[in-house]
Order: structure tokens, then C-alpha cells, then sequence
């Protein structure tokens, strides 16, 4: 199961398992982390889950948010990775395995927003077999059509590529402008058994076939993806 380990001083002072599709981070007694310093925002950011990637955005905060050193707005989350909200840190840590996770958990179809269910052992079983086949299967590719990247092509054999600025990121783009501006984390494709989807880490950021992108997309042989002055072409594997 995923979780934060707040820390202060260097010091572990409150494990929080991730047992929520958004959690909330902050001063006020509402948030499902509690950071009680007059430092931190009383809502100062959120954690997502998107697909099977978590993001973190911050929720126009007074001191900011910031991952492994880096001020972010929005970015995408790995495990191990600290982050920084005033003079606390939490550090992520995910250690679910990426084709058969212990347990998997599922929306009630009649409950609140909030509410889970177990999946039974047959459907983790199903789940597995098919997460297992879209890791075995020939990776489908990204080709660099415009803009100065680190290569001319790029693999999608993992189950999550994100794409961004940041030194960290699988694909990394230059930004645009003067000031070169882009994303640390502006874009993620999910490699699932049903196909690779793309996600939109900073929302709008990213075009796919010239329309701004805001949520989850199947891509297709051929999509077009613009992030500022880089354009990358998604093609299948034969």
C-alpha cells in the first residue's frame, strides 16, 4: 500500500497509509494530513490517483510545494520521492508491485466518492494475466517530429512514461520562449492492457491532435502530441 512518512528534522514523526483516490495535505483539521505550523497553508496541496500513478498540486499554497528540491504546481509522484512543505517533508513511498498488486481496490458503484471495495481473488488473478500481457507485448514508440530533445525516439516499455522538463522524467523536453519555460512534469502515458493512454499532469498543457488535453485519452496509431515547441508522434508496435 502507498504511503507518506511525514518527517520533521530529519526525524519520522506520523506514517499515513494511502487509502484514498485524493488525499489533501495542510493545516486545517479537514485534510487527511495534518501539518499544524503556521507555515503551512490550511489546504496547502492534494495527492491524486490517476490510473495507477499518483500526482501532487499545489493548492495555490503561501509557501509553496516543493518535490526532491524543485518548486512544483503540478507534478507526477515516484517512489521515494520527498516532498517539501515548509520546514516538514513527506516522503512517498510506493510499494506496490506493478503487475499483481496485493490488493486491489475498486469504486462502490452505490457509495460515496470515498468508498471502496475489495476486488475478489479472480478478478486480481485477471487483472494480473492482463497487466502481465501488455508488459510482454512489442512497446509501441514516440518519434520526436519537432523540438530538441535528449533522442530521436523513445520506447514505451514502461508502465508509466512522463514527459517534462525535469531531470527526472523518462522523455525530457526543452521548453520554449526565452526563459525556456515547460513543466518539471507536464505529461504521463500509461502503458495498460486495454492500450496506452495519455494523462495530463499539467492540465491543457498538452495537445493531442491540436486540442487541448484535460483528461485521460486513448492515444492511436499516428496521435500527434505538442508540449510546447516539442511534437512527438505516437505510433503502435507492428
Amino acid at each position: 500500500m502507498p504511503k507518506l512518512l511525514l518527517q520533521f528534522g530529519g526525524a519520522v514523526i506520523k506514517e499515513v497509509p494511502i487509502t484514498k483516490n485524493e488525499i489533501t495535505v495542510g493545516r486545517r483539521p479537514d485534510n487527511d494530513v495534518i501539518i499544524d505550523n503556521p507555515t503551512v497553508s490550511g489546504h496547502h496541496c492534494k495527492i491524486t490517483l490517476i490510473e495507477d500513478s499518483f500526482v501532487i498540486e499545489d493548492l495555490n499554497s503561501s509557501n509553496g510545494v516543493f518535490v526532491n528540491a524543485l518548486k512544483i504546481t503540478r507534478s507526477g509522484l515516484k517512489d521515494n520521492d520527498v516532498i517539501g512543505i515548509a520546514k516538514h517533508a513527506l516522503k512517498f513511498i510506493d510499494e506496490r508491485h506493478p503487475h499483481a498488486p496485493a490488493a486491489e481496490m475498486a469504486p462502490v458503484s452505490n457509495g460515496g466518492p470515498d468508498a471502496t471495495m475489495m476486488i475478489s481473488p479472480e478478478k486480481q488473478v485477471e487483472l494480473a494475466a492482463a497487466s502481465i500481457a501488455a508488459v510482454q507485448r512489442k512497446p509501441a514508440v514516440v518519434r520526436v517530429v519537432k523540438g530538441i530533445v535528449d533522442q530521436a525516439e523513445y520506447e514505451l516499455k514502461h508502465s508509466s512514461t512522463y514527459i517534462g522538463k525535469s531531470e527526472r522524467v523518462q522523455i525530457r523536453i526543452k521548453g520554449t520562449g526565452f526563459f525556456r519555460a515547460a513543466p518539471e512534469s507536464a505529461a504521463m502515458i500509461a502503458n495498460r492492457p486495454e492500450g496506452y493512454f495519455i494523462v495530463p499532469v499539467k492540465e491543457g498543457y498538452p495537445r493531442l491532435n491540436g486540442r487541448a488535453l484535460r483528461q485521460k485519452a486513448l492515444l492511436r496509431d499516428g496521435d500527434v502530441i505538442e508540449l510546447g515547441g516539442t511534437t512527438l508522434q505516437f505510433e503502435e508496435s507492428a
